[in-house]
């Protein structure tokens, strides 16, 4: 089955047209996620009173749902439906359900508060898989699903500072969730009309058959991917206490640190995205940041523990802005460069498993799932196991062992491949 025929009509020059539309369009998804996280977490601080409680029922609902939506969406929505329509519904569910908790969030428990999140995160979680069908596994449009998740990350920076430094700090809760919910809706609008002026035929002959058209030997991207974010998360929750620690435990100081680190996934990912299109062995360049994340992570845990303390400053009191400012220049400073890295490998690890003729949400869905279990377990590893039990220096070490350990995963068959040759 060629890709043309296993796939809609999105190689097309019409199509083809209306794929920076879709960046938009993710940007707009990225940006109402971040802001629904940040006011979920308000919630539940009223919920539950406690902030070490909130923040595990959060990521683990949270990035717990969209784990379960990236893998649920390919086996549930058939490749018939326009994915464009389907993104659509999905965003206004989301918009739906945000209002809904904002009303219902602060009467629930611990347990409900988790289950209650869960069916907006599934709709998250399942949005990129949803248009990934969009595209052609081929190398060009395997670049796409990278830009995709390059924007989505560029708006979930921009929902994270207008949340932390606007929307929460000058109005509310409820305005907050409402302009959400707006941007939700002008999302699924926009999607609206894009499907009806952009024809799609669905695959010809029934579902594509995923073990015809699986990569061989992909389980070592699939293990390198998860190592990766098992890593950026568990480096997000030890820079986040230290960095509180030297710049303030308080929500402006949150959201810098979220703000960088996203900023450097969404530099990393279209860099990425830009390398899977041309570099003929993605495998490699994937095997080539995780080694890279060995120096990135030293490098931030040199700054953090040697440079930064020391760099002094003395705001005007009449601006605080520049103050923000500064504590945005160090956290770049440390943050910044092994962001940029693990933003970079998720693209590339798309490359590394795609083969012509794949559904591609199945494909983006079982990437994205790997790397979101990974983060999972490092959010609760590195939480409530290794800073508590070895502290934060030795925690960091562990990340650099663990990012080697993914390199080698990756690029140890590739080593026998040429030693066969």
């Amino acid at each position: 089955m060629s890709g043309q025929d296993s796939h809609s009509a999105a190689g097309s020059p019409t199509s083809r047209r209306f794929l920076p539309w879709l960046l938009v369009l993710f940007a707009g998804s990225g940006c109402s996620a971040l802001i629904y996280e940040i006011v979920w977490f308000q919630l539940l601080q009223l919920s539950l009173g406690s902030t070490a409680i909130s923040l595990a029922v959060l990521l683990g609902s949270f990035m717990g749902g969209m784990c379960l939506g990236s893998l649920a969406l390919p086996r549930m929505v058939s490749l018939r439906y326009h994915p464009l329509r389907v993104y659509a519904v999905m965003e206004l569910g989301i918009g739906i359900l945000g209002i809904a908790l904002l009303f219902g969030l602060p009467h629930a428990n611990r347990l409900y508060a988790a289950v209650c999140l869960l069916p907006a995160t599934l709709l998250m979680g399942a949005s990129l898989p949803a248009v990934a069908r969009w595209v052609e596994t081929t190398p060009r449009g395997v670049s796409w699903l990278g830009f995709f998740y390059g924007g989505n990350i560029a708006g979930a920076v921009f929902g994270c500072l207008a949340a932390g430094f606007y929307l929460l700090r000058v109005h509310d809760m409820a305005t907050a969730t409402y302009t959400a919910a707006a941007i939700n809706a002008a999302v699924a609008g926009l999607s609206f009309g894009l499907a009806a002026m952009t024809p799609y035929r669905p695959p010809a002959g029934g579902p594509v058959q995923d073990g015809a058209t699986r990569a061989p030997d992909s389980w070592p991207v699939y293990v390198a991917i998860a190592l990766s974010g098992l890593c950026a998360l568990g480096a997000e929750v030890i820079w986040t206490r230290l960095l509180s620690l030297m710049l303030g435990a308080t929500v402006y100081t949150f959201s810098i640190i979220l703000a960088v680190f996203l900023a450097g996934l969404g530099i990393g990912g279209g860099v990425g995205a830009w390398l899977a299109r041309g570099v003929r062995r993605p495998r490699m360049a994937l095997g080539g940041c995780q080694l890279l994340l060995t120096a990135a992570i030293a490098w931030a845990a040199h700054m953090l523990a040697r440079s930064l303390p020391y760099w002094s400053i003395q705001p005007p009191r009449s601006s605080p802005w520049f103050g923000f400012g500064f504590d945005f220049l160090r956290c770049l400073c440390a943050v910044l460069p092994a962001a940029c890295l693990w933003g970079a490998s998720f693209p590339l690890a798309l490359a590394g498993v795609a083969r012509r003729g794949q559904d591609p949400g199945r494909l983006l869905g079982r990437v994205y799932a790997a790397n979101t279990a990974g983060a999972i377990v490092g959010a609760v590893a590195f939480s409530l196991l290794l800073i508590p039990g070895i502290g934060t220096g030795p925690s960091q070490r562990v990340l650099i062992g663990l990012a080697g350990v993914a390199a080698l995963v990756v690029l140890a068959p590739l080593r026998r491949k040429v030693l066969a040759l």
